[in-house]
């Protein structure tokens, strides 16, 4: 019996080829916006970066026959619980390794008045970044390939995938760039497994978005190797940067790696159906 390579048993078109028209349709939409943005020597700014990743699944969708909301989850009551609960856990994703740091007198905070002066600022940008990153790595690309491969290759390529695009970030070098790497990866399969366990994407984005602010917003370490003005300032003693994260952010430290494999082992054993 030959095997069509285009369509599955079900006479629909394989999710494979659905992968690649989004790539296509995001392609067509973005080139366009970084032409006109390098004409005037601008970056197409996150915002509108989410708006493009948006559009592009929405598109699909439309091609699929398919509602929004089997991406992103029904907006409902459910919902917004889901996105506040991933918010608490994206803070404690930062603040128990800050607290750790704190405790053994690595890392001490003072006040950062230029930092409530940026915080609304900060606030979108991290609430963009959030969206765009979560659209992308979690939703239309690895909705398929979960339906495709099954959950753990789905987990694994689009955990390598997120890396990859972090590899390049200010700072990855040395041991920063080892734990820094691991931590990325298992915080890829965290946001993952956030999804998997809801079937929306509310709890991703809040984890994503809070673990984002409260390192970088809040308590002014680095995100991902990018300098934040947070509402404190880190002073850290001299210490190895492996230990505390350095100017990369709680992302590259020990504490920080520690405390994602906690939150991932946590997710691995949660019953959904305890809390519905």
């Amino acid at each position: 019996m030959s095997i069509n390579p285009f369509l599955n048993s079900e006479r629909q078109l394989r999710n494979g080829w659905w992968i690649l028209i989004f790539f296509l349709i995001l392609a067509a939409t973005l080139f366009p916006a970084l032409l006109a943005a390098r004409q005037n020597s601008m970056d197409v700014s996150i915002g509108l970066q989410a708006v493009i990743v948006m559009l592009a699944s929405w598109i699909c969708q439309l091609l699929r026959r398919r509602p929004l909301a089997e991406l992103l989850g029904e907006f409902n009551l459910r919902w917004l619980k889901e996105l506040g609960l991933g918010g608490l856990i994206g803070s404690a994703l930062m603040l128990v390794p800050a607290l750790i740091l704190w405790v053994f007198g690595w890392v001490h905070w003072q006040w950062n008045p230029s930092g409530f002066l940026t915080f609304p600022s900060t606030l979108l940008l991290f609430a963009e970044v959030a969206l765009a990153e979560e659209l992308l790595f979690r939703g239309f690309i690895f909705q398929r390939l979960i339906a495709g491969l099954g959950q753990l290759p789905a987990q694994l390529l689009m955990a390598g995938y997120f890396l990859l695009t972090h590899l390049n970030n200010p700072g990855m070098t040395g041991d920063v760039k080892f734990f820094a790497s691991i931590n990325i990866f298992i915080a890829s399969l965290v946001f993952g497994l956030s999804f998997i366990r809801t079937k929306s994407l509310a709890m991703p984005l809040g984890l994503h978005f809070m673990a984002n602010l409260m390192q970088g917003g809040i308590l002014g370490f680095g995100v991902s190797g990018t300098d934040q003005s947070g509402l404190f300032k880190p002073v850290f003693s001299e210490v190895p940067d492996w230990l505390t994260g350095g100017q990369f952010g709680l992302e590259a430290s020990v504490p920080g790696l520690a405390c994602v494999v906690v939150i991932f082992i946590l997710f691995q054993r949660w019953d959904v159906s305890k809390t519905h």
